[in-house]
């Protein structure tokens, strides 16, 4: 099976698409820090280049990318879900 998201570090919130996935499938993931995998199943369709959650996220927590947040969750996130702009809220406004 090959990968089809990447994390970039442990301890982030968010994968991010490198291929188009499909709503129930069994994606494996890559964590370019140390090369080690994750294997989750996807909820929802997800594009390529957007975000698939890690792990549950509760509502009015902060979602974590590059180690730093990203944003809050507008409300809660199961793993393996899309993540984008329905469910979370930018840090940057």
């Amino acid at each position: 099976m090959s990968h089809k998201f990447l994390v970039h570090y442990i301890g982030d919130s968010v994968g991010v698409a490198i291929d188009d996935i499909a709503a129930g499938e069994e994606v494996l993931g890559v964590f370019l820090e140390d090369d080690s995998t994750i294997l989750i199943h996807s909820n929802h369709q997800i594009p390529l280049g957007h975000k698939i959650a890690l792990h549950d996220i509760s509502e009015n927590s902060r979602v974590i990318e590059y180690r730093v947040p990203i944003g809050v969750a507008m409300e809660a996130i199961k793993e393996g879900s899309y993540v984008h702009t329905h469910n979370l809220k930018t840090a940057r406004w």
